[in-house]
């Protein structure tokens, strides 16, 4: 209509009228375009036309029927209305009857209810879907006390429902326990063997084989974590579902019923009360079932000391206690959510008391366990300060003094009624004290339940202390305040384990080092095969190494008084150190000067002792050292240049003049010898010990830069000046085992001097009798190295053992030829007589050595060049050249003239000249 509108405006207002003819033209032409187009689409369309058409048709046709309807029900409506207000008063009647049946069969159908809620309690309490129980039993209640409340026939009804209701509120805070504490252990043992059936089925992942090792995270169950627990405000109950499927949920419809109870605040004062009896009974069924774990009766295994039952019982019992703090988080989280929901004040707890009151039942528990009692009273009688740094116990190690006479008292007053009042006083109180340490009465009176699974001991703390203390770390966190539980070990560890320690380690070390013959006593072969050393042991350094073994142990164990036990450790090496340099002051001291033998002060000089430790023998001895020894080992020469020059020390100092050594300056006792063989593998192997336990230990200041990154300890780092301090005395021991090595090599040797010297410088080889024995001392010294080399083999191991003996041929042989400068006159008789010797001597070493001395045989073709004459050994000396050194040919000629008196001193010097050109003539050729 527009668009003709518009047309209209066109011509109308076209004053041209060739213009308008143009416009209707072009209308025109668009017309018949339109009517041919519209003839296309009808066409093309026929069918849809025609069924439009007709739908239109059938509409039109039912709208004119419904208002002829419509028409015809307003009519009737209006005579009915008419005939209705003449009988208005009947009609009022009738309704008001109505209302009135119906509200009679609506209180019918509420009495049959109430009859049927008694059953339906019964059914719901049994499947315990006690929300639903709670729901109908507050409405029924609602109901008999409000609109009910005067119908008489449901008066019995309600008594019953009312004590029903009451009965509700005990099964509810009966259950609300069941699933805090016993639900708890069922919940911890479905998971524990999870645990193990997915440890037993998985081959990838490595089990960490730390035997204290806690996951806390893992030991909860997957529906009592953060991320599976939702405080939501509307709490439902699906009927057809198991309650107990979702432990978290079955406690909010707890908490839930007990709040439509409105009996809230009485359990919450039930849950305080009854916790503490409620963690007792969790510990004695948990105790229960480790002990039927075991396959073991009660009484058996609680006099068996075995703390890994206690470590697992107190797991088990960690992982309980876990259950039931979060339990208590999510009720308290229930609560709250209600108080604010429904505006209520309630007069909560907090987990302060809930992991207060777990402390307080694990006090009492550990005091019975690690009997605090016994041990407390132990420690009153004896006190020990054997931890101190600078405590001085060298009273168990030293010489004991003689003991003053004691002083007799003439009367005295213990039995005056002042004195027995006074010490009823004290033991009452110190009773008391105890008893308030060890925790409640009625905690203790609690524990009769309990089945021990171990023996009670104050040792048991060193098993359970790490697994202790990380739950203690997690109960710090939880209270965000210090732990009362950590307090009471640590008064538990100062006050009566250390004392313990030190009381059994100060009496071990004092039984094994007490007496004269204290470091005399060896170990027997099976505790040597235990060990596994090659040679017997002193009894006191294997009781020492015992004894600091254990306080290593107890260092790992007990991290936090590591310091203390490495204060006792350095105080016991000390003691132990100074107790061994005493002894081997006994041994070398000889007379009321306390002078000491030669080998003794030549151990213990400077000069002489870095000279012996720089020879090839030692250097074999050193791990390090000995293995590249013997890959590039000395030559022949080499050797016997060395040996020449330790040889030409001794002799220097020993023979250089007429004196003999006396007595008193050598080990006469061969026992000796074989206590400070045993010394000295016994401190090798002790301080071989000791310096690996120093490896193991960090330092303060350099971190763990002073530790291998291979070594796994669990002990803190240490001071610098602790370890230093146990450092030096390890090196004290290898000192000393050094010392006793050098000792034992320098003491044979000074034993042939002592022999030896006395051949020459006493005993006739001028005779004219041909004595065909050796010399008494020659058989002095064969029967003295026989009994050494008896010692020193069962004392030493055999590289050793070598070392003592080596070169000794040389020593001998050097020793001999040295000593004819004291010979006044020799014979052909005194000739054969020496020989003898040397052959005596040299059999003999033979069998020590097992090898064939051929030093002596030098020294035996010495001697023998006194059957020549003078001018033959220089012939002798020009043809094969020199065999000896220039000074051993001039001695040798000298004996010779003062054997042979006839000759002249003018002969002698020529001999001399002679013997001089000809060595010098030897050497410018050499050169």
């Amino acid at each position: 209509s527009s668009f003709l509108m518009s047309i209209v405006r066109t011509l109308s207002s076209s004053a041209d009228f060739e213009q308008r003819e143009k416009e209707k033209t072009r209308i025109e032409k668009a017309f018949k375009e339109s009517e041919k187009r519209l003839g296309e689409l009808v066409t093309g369309n026929y069918q849809d036309v025609i069924k439009v058409l007709q739908a239109f048709s059938s509409m039109t046709k039912s709208i004119h029927e419904s208002r002829i309807k419509m028409r015809k029900i307003k009519d009737d409506l209006k005579s009915c209305k008419t005939l209705l207000h003449f009988k208005r008063d009947e009609l009022r009647k009738l309704w008001k009857d109505g209302v009135e049946h119906k509200t009679v069969l609506a209180m019918l159908d509420q009495v049959e209810q109430m009859r049927e809620i008694p059953d339906k309690m019964d059914t719901f309490v049994a499947s315990k879907h006690y929300l639903h129980a709670t729901d109908i039993i507050v409405g029924a209640v609602a109901k008999l006390e409000g609109p009910l409340s005067d119908v008489e026939a449901l008066r019995d009804l309600k008594v019953e429902l009312v004590s029903r209701k009451e009965k509700l509120h005990e099964i509810l805070i009966e259950e609300l326990h069941h699933q805090i504490y016993e639900r708890s252990i069922e919940i911890y043992g479905n998971n524990k063997r999870q645990r193990k059936d997915h440890t037993s089925l998985s081959t990838v992942t490595p089990i960490t084989p730390d035997k204290y090792r806690l996951n806390t995270g893992y030991d909860l169950p997957v529906d009592l974590h953060d991320e599976n627990i939702v405080i939501s405000g509307n709490v439902t109950e699906d009927i057809n579902v198991d309650p107990e499927e979702s432990l978290p949920h079955f406690i909010s419809i707890l908490i839930e019923s007990l709040s439509v109870l409105k009996r809230l605040p009485d359990a919450i004062e039930a849950i305080k009360v009854k916790m503490e009896p409620e963690l007792l009974n969790l510990v004695a069924k948990t105790s229960q079932q480790v002990v039927e774990n075991a396959c073991q009766q009660g009484e058996t295994l609680a006099y068996q000391s075995q703390p890994r039952y206690l470590l697992e019982f107190l797991q088990n019992v960690f992982s309980h206690f876990r259950c039931v703090a979060r339990l208590h988080e999510i009720i308290l989280k229930h609560i709250n959510r209600i108080s604010v929901s429904k505006l209520i004040s309630v007069l909560m707890y907090d987990m302060k008391d809930v992991w207060s009151k777990i402390q307080a039942v694990l006090q009492v528990l550990l005091s019975e366990y690690l009997d605090v009692q016994n041990t407390l009273s132990t420690n009153q009688q004896s006190t020990s300060a054997f931890d101190e740094p600078s405590t001085d116990i060298k009273h168990y190690f030293s010489k004991k003094r003689m003991p003053k006479p004691k002083k007799l008292s003439l009367f005295r007053f213990d039995a005056s009624l002042q004195a027995l009042s006074t010490n009823s006083y004290i033991d009452d109180n110190r009773q008391f004290d105890t008893i308030e340490y060890l925790g409640e009465p009625g905690l203790l009176a609690g524990m009769s339940k309990h089945q021990f699974v171990c023996k009670p001991s104050a040792n048991n703390i060193t098993t359970i202390y790490k697994p202790l203390k990380k739950f203690i770390k997690e109960i710090e966190k939880a209270m965000e305040c210090p732990a009362s539980l950590q307090e009471f070990v640590g008064e538990f560890l100062q006050k009566a384990f250390l004392g313990q320690v030190h009381q059994r380690v100060s009496k071990s070390i004092d039984a094994a080092t007490r007496g004269f013959d204290a470091l005399r006593h060896v170990i027997d072969e099976k505790n040597r095969r235990e060990l596994g050393v090659p040679r017997p042991l002193l009894q006191s350094t294997v009781t020492v190494e015992r004894n600091i073994q254990e306080l290593r142990e107890l260092m790992q164990d007990l991290p936090d008084c590591s310091e203390r036990f490495l204060n006792m450790i350095c105080n016991v090496l000390g003691d132990y150190r100074d107790k061994c340099h005493s002894a081997y002051r006994d041994i070398v001291q000889h007379g009321s000067d306390e002078k000491r033998v030669i080998s003794a002060m030549w151990a213990k000089d400077e000069d002489i002792s870095r000279f012996l430790r720089s020879l090839p023998g030692w250097r074999t001895l050193q791990p390090g050292e000995g293995q590249e020894l013997d890959r590039t080992v000395c030559s022949e020469d080499e050797m016997r240049a060395l040996n020449s020059k330790e040889a030409v020390i001794l002799i220097t100092n020993l023979s250089s003049d007429e004196n003999l050594i006396p007595q008193n300056e050598i080990i006469t006792d061969i026992t000796q010898m074989r206590t400070v063989a045993n010394v000295h593998e016994s401190l090798e192997w002790f301080a071989g010990g000791l310096r690996q336990f120093v490896s193991t230990l960090k330092s303060k200041s350099s971190g763990d830069q002073s530790i291998s990154s291979t070594v796994s300890t669990d002990i803190p780092p240490v001071e610098d000046k602790i370890l230093q301090s146990l450092s030096k005395l390890v090196q004290d021991f290898q000192d000393l085992a050094e010392i006793c090595l050098l000792l034992l090599h320098l003491e044979v040797r000074v034993h042939c001097f002592y022999y030896l010297l006395p051949v020459a410088k006493q005993s006739n080889y001028a005779g004219p009798i041909d004595d065909l024995d050796p010399d008494s001392n020659v058989l002095k010294l064969n029967k003295d190295l026989t009994s050494m080399e008896e010692v020193l083999a069962q004392s030493l191991q055999p590289k050793k053992f070598k070392y003592i003996f080596e070169s000794l041929g040389y020593l001998v042989a050097s020793i001999l030829i040295n000593s004819i400068q004291f010979l006044k006159k020799i014979n052909e008789n005194g000739i054969k007589k020496m020989c003898r010797n040397i052959l005596a001597i040299q059999q003999n070493l033979t069998n020590i050595t097992l090898t064939r001395e051929a030093d002596l045989d030098r020294a035996r073709h010495f001697y023998e060049q006194l059957y020549l004459s003078p001018d033959d050994i220089l012939s002798s000396v020009v043809e094969k050249g020199p065999q000896f050194t220039g000074i051993e040919y001039s001695q040798l000629i000298q004996l010779y003239h003062r054997s042979h008196p006839a000759i002249s001193a003018s002969t002698q010097d020529k001999h001399l000249q002679r013997l001089n050109e000809v060595m010098e003539k030897g050497q410018n050729e050499t050169v």
